[in-house]
């Protein structure tokens, strides 16, 4: 997992290939200004899905994992709590692997809680199970970038 503020992303470009792509897609635009869409940046390669979505309370969240793509999370306009745990600590599998949407959900707990803030971005390779969306009663932008691991 990598946690920093956007303007340090390019220390990290050598991690994964379209990691690059996908940080300069996000530091060359307004992110305010994107409409709600799913932008290919390299085909499925590298994409964006940029979303109003609504937080939730952390009994309504689950931590979830991905084998297939490395996820890229940004709040635009609003701070959001996220959880993390190593994948291979995840003991309790709520939904079995979807291949289709390259995801897995998990009921354990977090080993540890941060604050995503507009700035800043976190980064999940399929070996860190995350926990998105904890803002309970909030409505936000969000954008999270998908690369192939």
């Amino acid at each position: 997992m990598i946690l920093d503020n956007l303007e340090n992303a390019d220390r990290y470009f050598g991690c994964a290939d379209g990691l690059k792509q996908a940080i300069k897609f996000i530091n060359d635009n307004e992110l305010d200004q994107l409409p709600d869409c799913k932008l290919k940046i390299k085909g499925d390669d590298v994409y964006l899905t940029i979303a109003e979505v609504e937080g939730k309370s952390k009994d309504e969240c689950r931590l979830e994992a991905h084998r297939d793509y490395i996820d890229i999370h940004i709040v635009v306009d609003a701070e959001e709590t996220m959880g993390w745990k190593a994948t291979e600590d995840c003991n309790t599998v709520i939904k079995e692997y979807d291949e289709q949407d390259d995801i897995e959900y998990y009921d354990d707990e977090p080993d540890t809680y941060f604050t995503l803030r507009e700035g800043m971005f976190a980064v999940f390779f399929p070996e860190d199970a995350h926990m998105p969306l904890i803002a309970p009663g909030k409505k936000y932008k969000k954008i999270v970038a998908k690369v192939k691991a």
